[in-house]
């Protein structure tokens, strides 16, 4: 009963939380086009000018859903872009963490329940690319 009541308190402060704070400007389309577009294109298709002799090529940001059975794998993107992939990838791709922590924070659920503080330009950045899945 103790732990039901204090997971109410912290959802309920949560809530008065993020209804104090102030939207968030959509910077999605804006930081893709300065970080994203010059390897993965203007459309995320993999084909920007600096993709050219990329090994392994630049990513068709278009497909991701298409390549994890229908369903937008967010958690996974919002990882590679941050840079936080534990060693296991070969790709040239640059970690844009740093630069898309600047500036405030937002409660993100990433399909577990559970709302985290993040990056408000990271998820941003994000939605902008499940925008642009085929």
């Amino acid at each position: 009963m103790k732990l039901a009541l204090t997971s109410l308190a912290v959802l309920g402060a949560c809530a008065a939380l993020a209804a104090c704070t102030p939207p968030v400007p959509d910077t999605g389309a804006a930081d893709y086009a300065q970080f994203c577009a010059s390897c993965h294109g203007p459309a995320g298709k993999g084909d920007g000018p600096a993709a050219r002799g990329l090994r392994p090529p630049a990513t068709d940001l278009t497909l991701l859903a298409q390549g994890n059975g229908g369903s937008f794998p967010r958690l996974r993107v919002m990882n590679r872009i941050d840079g936080y992939t534990m060693g296991m990838s070969d790709s040239p791709m640059p970690q844009f963490g740093q630069e898309l922590r600047e500036g405030p924070t937002v409660l993100f659920d990433a399909g577990d329940g559970v709302p985290t503080p993040t990056p408000a330009r990271l998820v941003a950045l994000t939605e902008h690319l499940e925008r642009l899945q085929q």
